[in-house]
């Protein structure tokens, strides 16, 4: 048995059921009588309660629900989904409600039409925010039950096929929301046919004249190959027969939009394209299918490196096959997938493939296609719960939408799937989010290697831990899965947060202190009329408004005490100068929400003030700079500081070094500051003339002291003419 095909919009897809008897008619062949019946029962009352309605090109509107349900009875699914799929708008737009549904066709199919109804209220809004919520309702219904998408796909699938009764401008929003959402869910649950209509009908819309033109050069191009693949696919046909293997060698679809994915991201000509044959065999067993490759590299010579075996490692949607690419009649390279019938079907309606339901149950069959569907949407739902904002959300999902796949070994042997350019971060997230928040090294195939360092499929990861470690933000820079993603910054918002509502606290105490006052003597009740008066949410919500700056600490102070002792406020707002108000320590540890500024780089030792920026927290100066004494006009946003006595760590500052210009002498500068237990941190040079060379170091120091000491060593080499600190 052959076939052979390229894209073509009119048979790429079963006509729909016009009737309600053709639908019957082909659910009779796997559904029982009395299931069959209750389907019907769907239809007619769908058909009562859209009465009077049409669609906007002037077929009743029951005619869609019916293309629904029959796009999903290609695909088998269970009586309780096509029951949905018949009444999935009776709720939005009859005044049908859930209760009567429930009443009539049971629990299950009015949880499952209302999860649909919720997607699609605000779908054709354009604003970003909406659609990422509407993403948001999504992975809810589908925790409940993952039926709800398999219906929202098939929904979707029919408005995508008469998309050509809309404006061209709502085309194209529906189609390039269909493409970056729906098309990638459809890949992720392993439903290749509806995601390849989805992409091809997508381009369609989006791009008409390209579509046109590539069908037209493959249509042209393809009476030029057919005489080739006929003899290709005759001499594989024959030489499994002689091996006395029964399969089907069936030339493999070409579609619009890889062709023009390929096109575009490859830069390749289509003649590049189309000089690949592609051919898939399909086997009655699994032991088959080993066979079969051994048939094929005996006839034509393998390509090296080009072999992936998905039957033992399943793609991460589920997906099984084997793939190899062959050297074919002169060079000509020929890609060959080979699958058992169940894989085939696997392959093409993926999560919806003999979706059998037993009676009264409500959960699918374990199978490793539902298990791996459920897991991600488990993913999605822990996603959602960290994500700040609904935008955020939809970004990491987009990102999880759906690369290659890496394959990787745990130092147990177990298998783990991570996107394609993954990292031992992505890895340690993968398996526990507390892992990756205290991971600090790796190991890759037992050697030590730097967390950045991508993945490769068959490395065995090992991931080093350690109690109190914390996420690394400069990790967003380089981690690509979703989960990881969404974990730092989870982790690095839950921080600042802390960070916030200390620095508050101790701010709300320095101001109470230039008061005469000290906060350990309010009691809670007083603190409460404090939190209601400002219609805060709790106490640490005024403590982390002070620390990222968005309230001012001594105002703040002066309502405490105004509030305990009952004075009326006489909404004057004088705030005292830095010098009469008590100064807050600082300790260098303080960190998110205390910065040091990039202007003067203070150091232990200069006098210096904070200035309160907003959702920055506090910003260190010194006392001198000139940003600290222009803002003095604002008292508001002056925090008098002062250095703690015991610090450990390095501040970063700047040295200017005039010297004339020698060989080497940057060399011996920085053995020079090295010497002294200083670290150069960043060094430019500027030539202002032949002779003398002007050097810019920002170097790390303990203090003023340790400064001193470094400056006395520069100084002592001979070809350098001024040392100073720099301060812009």
């Amino acid at each position: 048995m052959h076939q052979y095909s390229i894209f073509n919009p009119a048979r790429s897809r079963p006509a729909p059921a016009q009737t309600v008897d053709a639908l019957a008619h082909t659910l009779s062949e796997y559904l029982p009588a009395e299931q069959v019946q209750q389907i019907k029962r769907a239809y007619y009352y769908a058909e009562q309660a859209h009465e009077g309605q049409s669609r906007r090109s002037g077929e009743p509107y029951v005619t869609h629900p019916l293309a629904v349900a029959s796009i999903l009875a290609e695909m088998h699914m269970d009586a309780q989904s096509l029951m949905a799929a018949l009444l999935h708008d009776v709720i939005e737009d009859t005044a049908v409600t859930k209760q009567a549904l429930s009443n009539q066709f049971g629990e299950t199919v009015a949880e499952l039409v209302d999860g649909v109804s919720k997607l699609t209220r605000i779908e054709f809004q354009s604003k970003a925010e909406q659609q990422a919520e509407n993403f948001q309702k999504m992975a809810l219904a589908m925790a409940k039950d993952i039926r709800v998408i398999l219906v929202k796909l098939a929904d979707r699938l029919h408005n995508m096929r008469t998309l050509g009764v809309l404006r061209a401008d709502k085309r194209r929003r529906i189609a390039r929301e269909t493409l970056e959402i729906y098309a990638p869910i459809a890949q992720r649950l392993g439903m290749h046919k509806v995601r390849v209509e989805f992409e091809d009908l997508g381009f369609q819309a989006m791009h008409p004249m390209r579509a046109r033109r590539i069908r037209k050069a493959i249509e042209a191009r393809y009476g030029d190959r057919k005489r080739v693949m006929e003899s290709i696919r005759e001499t594989i046909e024959n030489c499994l027969t002689e091996e006395g293997h029964s399969a089907q060698v069936l030339g493999r679809e070409k579609h619009l939009f890889s062709i023009y994915s390929k096109m575009r991201n490859k830069r390749k000509s289509l003649r590049e394209i189309m000089d690949l044959y592609a051919f898939r065999i399909v086997v009655d067993s699994v032991d088959s299918c080993y066979r079969v490759l051994g048939c094929v590299h005996g006839l034509y010579k393998p390509v090296p490196g080009q072999f992936k075996d998905y039957i033992a490692i399943p793609k991460a949607n589920g997906y099984q096959s084997l793939h190899t690419v062959l050297f074919g009649m002169q060079g000509v390279p020929i890609e060959i997938q080979i699958r058992t019938h169940e894989m085939e079907e696997m392959a093409n309606n993926g999560i919806a493939a003999h979706w059998l339901y037993k009676a009264n149950e409500t959960e699918p069959k374990r199978n490793s296609s539902h298990a791996r569907a459920r897991q991600w949407v488990q993913g999605l739902l822990e996603m959602q719960q960290r994500a700040g904002d609904s935008l955020e959300f939809i970004e990491n999902v987009k990102i999880d939408l759906f690369p290659d796949e890496v394959y990787v070994f745990t130092p147990r042997g177990d298998i783990m799937e991570l996107p394609a350019g993954a990292t031992a971060v992505d890895f340690a997230y993968a398996v526990h989010s507390d892992i990756g928040n205290s991971c600090v090294a790796c190991r890759i195939n037992r050697r030590l290697a730097p967390l950045s360092e991508p993945l490769q499929s068959g490395q065995t990861v090992e991931v080093v831990t350690t109690p109190g470690a914390q996420p690394n933000p400069a990790w967003l820079h380089f981690v690509v899965t979703a989960k990881a993603r969404s974990g730092i910054r989870h982790f690095l918002k839950h921080q600042r947060r802390n960070e916030a509502v200390n620095l508050g606290k101790r701010m709300l105490d320095r101001a109470l202190a230039s008061l005469s006052e000290n906060l350990a003597e309010f009691d809670d009740e007083q603190l409460l009329k404090l939190v209601h008066s400002t219609h805060a949410r709790n106490i640490d919500s005024i403590f982390e408004q002070i620390g990222m700056g968005n309230r001012v600490a001594y105002l703040t102070a002066k309502q405490l005490v105004n509030l305990r002792d009952e004075i009326r406020d006489t909404g004057r707002e004088d705030v005292p100068p830095a010098l009469m108000r008590e100064a807050m320590v600082i300790h260098g540890t303080e960190g998110f929400l205390v910065n040091f500024a990039r202007c003067c780089y203070p150091i232990p030792g200069d006098h210096i003030v904070g200035i309160v920026s907003s959702e920055k927290g506090v910003v260190v100066h010194c006392e001198n700079c000139h940003n600290s004494i222009a803002l003095s006009s604002q008292p508001e946003r002056v925090v008098p500081l002062t250095w703690s006595d015991s610090i450990e760590r390095d501040f970063s500052v700047e040295l200017k070094v005039e010297l004339s210009k020698q060989r080497g002498i940057i060399a011996v500068l920085a053995t020079r500051v090295n010497g002294a237990d200083g670290s150069i941190e960043k060094i430019s040079v500027e030539d202002e003339n032949p002779k003398i060379s002007t050097i810019h170091l920002i170097i790390g120091v303990h203090s003023r002291i340790h400064l001193a000491n470094i400056m006395r060593r520069i100084r002592n080499i001979p070809a350098v003419i001024k040392v100073e600190r720099e301060k812009h």
